[in-house]
């Protein structure tokens, strides 16, 4: 604004000094009027010419940055100066190359990360598929020399069968959230009855390892809003990785309780492991990333089943959280909502 009064303020100064000059004119003689006319017109044109090639030389540097940014350099601006003709549409390339950087940027991301997932994924396949040729090799040359060694390395082959497939499954969910292919159809259903059913279902692996449940599960019907199949696999990847890291403490729970006010349900596993640092904590929702032990190595799986529970708790209205005091209790929790609002539960919900 005060820019603006200043611009209107010397615009009705020069139309004053105009009006004076052509009053003064009006007295002189003719051949003078036309010299000074003649003088002032040939000044205009000057000044004309002079600004115009002002702006072109600046579109000109605009348009060379452009062509340097379509070139890949994407760390030089225009310079914005204070010249109203030209001022906004520096500012707008330089906003459209910021973008370009963000996109470039974000790509170069996006890449890193699929390197690396593909890089982890050929380790998972080919690692168990080496160890399972191997055993088969041994049992077609005869060189299990008892009955018990050749079921031993039998149950070997369908244990590393087993967590190929399951890595199997996760890689073909994971392309499926990615591709947008995968469809909810939200329900009403009982959480307690799908929590009680998970763990059901991991009780014999939970004896085989010496594993004691504690199940504080409410006995009245829970009413929550999800899918169906999409819960199970929630439920059963968080029993999992609780079994799988948090072995070594033989002790396993899982919760189950209204929040926010009975407006959604919380499900806690929980186990009794070496637990997570909290350096790691706020990375294991993401893709293939893997806890280590003290000494670096990692506990095995597929890196995915986390990432995976995100992705699904999220996108029927939910949260995911971790938390962890190593030696004493890990924890991973997610929330449902127990209704969904007006109108915002639909016969097909689909991942964007």
């Amino acid at each position: 604004m005060k820019r603006d009064r200043t611009a209107l303020l010397l615009t009705m100064q020069a139309l004053v000094a105009g009006a004076l000059i052509v009053l003064e004119l009006y007295h002189q003689p003719p051949g003078v009027v036309r010299g000074t006319l003649w003088a002032m017109l040939l000044l205009g044109t000057g000044l004309l010419l002079a600004e115009r090639l002002r702006l072109i030389r600046r579109l000109e540097q605009m348009t060379a940055q452009l062509r340097r940014a379509g070139a890949g350099n994407l760390n030089a601006r225009v310079l914005v100066k204070d010249e109203p003709a030209v001022r906004e549409a520096a500012f707008a390339v330089n906003a459209l190359i910021e973008q370009l950087a963000e996109v470039q940027a974000r790509s170069i991301r996006s890449e890193a990360a699929r390197r690396q997932l593909l890089s982890a994924i050929s380790h998972d396949i080919r690692t168990p598929l080496t160890s399972m040729i191997g055993y088969v090799d041994a049992l077609k040359d005869d060189l299990a020399a008892s009955p018990e060694e050749r079921r031993e390395y039998l149950d070997i082959i369908t244990r590393k069968a087993a967590s190929l497939k399951d890595l199997i499954e996760d890689l073909f969910q994971l392309a499926k959230l990615d591709a947008d292919e995968l469809t909810l159809r939200p329900e009403t259903l009982d959480l307690a009855e799908a929590a009680r059913e998970a763990a059901i279902a991991w009780l014999p692996e939970l004896q085989a390892r010496q594993i004691e449940l504690q199940a504080s599960i409410p006995e009245q019907v829970c009413e929550a809003v999800a899918d169906r199949i999409a819960v199970q696999r929630i439920l059963s990847n968080l029993l999992k990785n609780a079994v799988q890291y948090g072995h070594e403490g033989h002790l396993l729970g899982i919760e189950l309780k209204p929040a926010d006010e009975g407006r959604a349900y919380e499900v806690t596993v929980w186990d009794r492991g070496a637990g997570i640092g909290e350096d790691e904590l706020p990375h294991v929702f993401q893709r293939m990333y893997r806890v280590g032990r003290p000494g670096g190595s990692p506990y095995g799986g597929s890196g995915l089943g986390l990432a995976i529970v995100k992705a699904l708790v999220e996108k029927q209205g939910g949260r995911v959280w971790a938390e962890s005091e190593p030696g004493v209790r890990t924890a991973f929790g997610f929330s449902l909502p127990a209704s969904a609002p007006e109108n915002e539960v639909k016969k097909h919900v689909r991942f964007r």
